[in-house]
């Protein structure tokens, strides 16, 4: 079951759409989810509750993409609650705005369309800003523990997890995208002695060249224009714990000769700053580039790489652990059907076989995707293999559907408990989780 987080959070965008599919995923983590589409009530809103981090959209006006209703709206926040964490909501296309708005007090920003664990992951960042500041304990996200396996390979990664992960040493994960390298970091904080302290993760390939250095080392009140107070930097705040440096392959030269003297001298030195900080961090790397590749073709640095592998961990790809895919799809089957209140409870035997014989392009990520789809849209108690698989026009070999629409779950879902209910309103809205008023809204929208 998922852990309700302590953290009160306000949503504001004019684009309902969005409204909607961020508060299904944050109220099922944070113990106050709001939500507004017009930017005139932010004021009475964050002069009447307190706000742990609010998620500001940067355009209110369609027409319009210069970011400046976002800029002002983030000054007023600002100036009437100057400890609130502000994390703005952007367009690919707005990511210079977003690094403006930084420098003028937000403490991250999010893409859209964003990843629902990078998104959580920011939140929980932002919150765990300001509750530095405000004496708050901390939280810590928790998806599931993710690290399953049986097999071999896997037996192999816990064997050398158990003996590095009690020192010091520094890791570098290596693997394809969605094999969990994030989830082993976690794991390996979890097991060593700086597990009472946080961990802190760093996407660095989210990170622009214009704010690597403040994000990671921090700045000080008017190293740059809008720089309105001292800011700790991401190694400041993993003090005495972890830091885990994600797609670290993906820094340019110079970055890495910056980053390089900050380990070599385990000390980091402010934007806008002379005096150098001492820091205690035990360091985590991750990347899904062939790194010795990149170092024998001069892109990236030996000395760096020597820095951060001095053990080297690889989590294989989930077709070349076979033996752990049903293990890990009814890992996310019990995960799911408790998070959803959902009656599925077991895999069938040909959806069994289909599971074991598909190639995983997408790894443990994909197989989490399809499972959560399954689970959602499942009318019976045992998964089959067509809610899983879908056939693909262009082929007779069963293709994985991993793209969902959260309206079009939320919808099914509805008008499938309609019909169990026999139209009952009432019974229906028990048996969704919903009081009647929140049903009616939903029948009403999806014209049910």
């Amino acid at each position: 079951m998922t852990t309700m987080q302590p953290g009160k959070i306000l949503i504001v965008d004019d684009d309902v759409d969005v409204l909607r599919a961020a508060r299904l995923l944050l109220k099922r983590h944070f113990e106050q989810v709001d939500f507004e589409k017009n930017p005139q009530k932010i004021p009475y809103l964050v002069t009447n509750f307190d706000y742990d981090v609010i998620l500001l959209d940067m355009n209110f006006t369609r027409d319009l993409s210069s970011g400046k209703e976002g800029f002002e709206w983030l000054d007023r926040i600002l100036d009437i609650k100057p400890d609130t964490a502000v994390v703005l909501f952007t367009a690919y296309g707005d990511v210079e705005m977003a690094v403006r708005a930084i420098k003028s007090g937000a403490v991250d920003f999010v893409l859209k369309p964003w990843e629902n664990e990078k998104l959580l992951a920011t939140i929980q960042s932002a919150y765990n800003k300001r509750a530095s500041k405000l004496d708050k304990p901390p939280v810590v996200h928790n998806t599931g523990n993710l690290i399953v396996g049986n097999s071999p390979a896997m037996q192999a990664v816990f064997d050398t997890v158990s003996r590095v992960a009690a020192t010091d040493a520094n890791v570098l994960i290596l693997g394809e995208n969605g094999t969990g390298k994030d989830m082993l970091a976690r794991h390996i904080h979890q097991q060593s002695h700086r597990s009472d302290k946080p961990i802190v993760s760093v996407d660095l390939g989210a990170i622009s060249e214009t704010l690597f250095e403040s994000e990671l080392f921090g700045h000080v009140k008017g190293a740059f224009t809008d720089a309105r107070e001292d800011r700790a930097g991401r190694f400041e705040e993993a003090s005495g714990g972890t830091i885990f440096l994600d797609e670290i392959g993906n820094i340019s030269i110079p970055f890495q000769a910056k980053l390089l003297t900050v380990l070599q001298n385990r000390s980091v030195t402010k934007v806008g700053s002379n005096k150098s900080i001492p820091i205690d961090v035990r360091l985590i790397c991750a990347t899904n580039r062939n790194i010795q590749q990149q170092a024998a073709q001069h892109l990236f640095r030996q000395d760096l790489l020597y820095r951060i592998n001095t053990i080297e961990i690889h989590l294989p790809p989930l077709r070349e652990r076979r033996e752990d895919i049903i293990p890990l799809a009814e890992h996310f089957l019990q995960l799911y059907r408790e998070r959803y209140k959902r009656q599925v409870n077991s895999l069938h035997e040909s959806l069994i076989q289909q599971l074991e014989k598909y190639e995983w392009p997408g790894n443990i990520r994909e197989l989490q995707h399809a499972m959560e789809r399954a689970v959602i849209l499942s009318q019976g108690k045992t998964l089959q293999p067509k809610d899983v698989f879908v056939k693909n026009n262009n082929t007779q070999d069963p293709q994985m559907d991993t793209g969902y629409n959260l309206e079009e779950m939320e919808r099914t879902i509805i008008t499938q408990a309609m019909k169990k209910c026999n139209g009952n309103i009432t019974e229906a809205a028990k048996e969704l989780g919903l009081s009647r008023a929140a049903l009616y809204r939903r029948l009403e929208k999806y014209n049910i």
